[in-house]
């Protein structure tokens, strides 16, 4: 009998790092983040670095994905994000939204490990949450 086991891939310290100096990178472009955490997505079995914002509505996501491109380039070299981690994401997005009935942050840079946890009939494996308002 042939067992197959996934394993998880781990949330790096240098992923954490980079994911709360992305966060205040956006602050200072004036982008108006309501959600940013890291999202464990068990079908790929990858972790998502998830940008929620309202702009989206008013600008296209088009242009939110420039912008967050432009603060990513300009990072330092030890970030550990691309933008091929990121999911730009409306404010309103359900999965937010659901995320938002079990945590909520404020509007500063919050460390919050969200894991094995049930909210409203959704399943979240794992989260590092720095800002859900």
């Amino acid at each position: 009998m042939v067992t197959e086991m996934v394993v998880k891939e781990s949330l790096s310290e240098q992923m954490i790092e980079s994911g709360a100096e992305l966060t205040r990178q956006l602050d200072a472009e004036n982008m108006a983040v309501t959600a940013s955490l890291w999202f464990y997505d068990t079908d790929a079995n990858d972790w998502r670095f998830l940008i929620a914002t309202a702009d989206i509505r008013s600008e296209g996501i088009r242009e939110i994905y420039k912008k967050v491109e432009a603060v990513v380039t300009a990072m330092p070299p030890n970030n550990s994000i691309e933008l091929k981690d990121i999911s730009v994401l409306d404010s309103d997005d359900p999965l937010i939204s659901t995320l938002r009935v079990g945590v909520r942050t404020g509007t500063g840079i919050s460390r919050i490990r969200f894991s094995r946890n049930m909210i409203n009939g959704t399943y979240i494996e794992d989260a590092f949450i720095y800002r859900l308002t």
